[in-house]
């Protein structure tokens, strides 16, 4: 049965010097809140990401999805492509945003799981190693883990990388990250028949359904123990 909804409502994010656009949703007692670190040229508004957010709400889990970029650096990107590959300006915004989750009344004592995708995923790896005690679990989909170079070794937080089948040198670079990943517990998953985008039928819904498992879990878990560690 899909949790009771508390409505999607725009938020501002605040990260660093800038100001992010995104939109927020959070079930009754949810157990955790995921923030999504769009690829390049994306944003809150992906299609993609919207369907996987609708089912980790309907799970029981918070969304946050923002725009990595503003909007002027969203029409210069346009034209220079300077910015999508920016792993660490794209880290350091998915920093400001898990911060500004940190003080927000719905969210402030929830887990905090990342949800990246393409150079996203890379980001969202970076930004875990630099936040270990605040994110809990990582999901890369179609992701590039391999953009997070040396951080990998610092990601502490269960991670789960899913590529799709017929994406063979995306599969290669998960291979690669998955060897270095310092994270205790990690996996990588293979969609079989499934291309860069998952828009083969059913695809996407397993990358949505395993996502959920993840997150609940381990989100789940994480706030089991932040409980246990409060009792006196």
């Amino acid at each position: 049965m899909a949790a009771t909804m508390i409505d999607e409502r725009s938020v501002r994010v605040g990260a660093g010097r800038v100001t992010l656009d995104g939109s927020l949703t959070v079930p009754a007692s949810a157990r955790g809140v995921v923030l999504f670190a769009h690829g390049s040229g994306s944003g809150r508004h992906s299609p993609r990401n919207r369907f996987v957010a609708r089912s980790l709400t309907a799970a029981g889990l918070g969304t946050l999805l923002i725009d990595l970029l503003t909007e002027e650096e969203e029409r210069a990107e346009m034209y220079t492509r300077h910015l999508r590959f920016d792993i660490g300006l794209l880290a350091s915004r998915l920093g400001g945003a898990t911060d500004w989750l940190g003080s927000d009344s719905l969210t402030s004592g929830l887990a905090v799981g990342y949800f990246g995708a393409s150079t996203g995923g890379g980001a969202a790896l970076v930004a875990a190693a630099d936040r270990p005690e605040r994110v809990a679990a990582v999901v890369s989909r179609g992701g590039r883990p391999d953009l997070a170079g040396d951080a990998l070794s610092r990601v502490v937080a269960p991670t789960l990388l899913i590529v799709g089948g017929d994406d063979e040198p995306v599969i290669q670079m998960n291979e690669w990250a998955l060897a270095r990943l310092a994270a205790p517990i990690k996996r990588l998953e293979i969609v079989p028949g499934a291309s860069h985008l998952f828009e083969e039928p059913g695809t996407l819904e397993e990358v949505a359904r395993l996502a959920a498992d993840w997150f609940s879990r381990h989100l789940g878990q994480a706030a089991m123990d932040a409980g246990t560690e409060s009792l006196p």
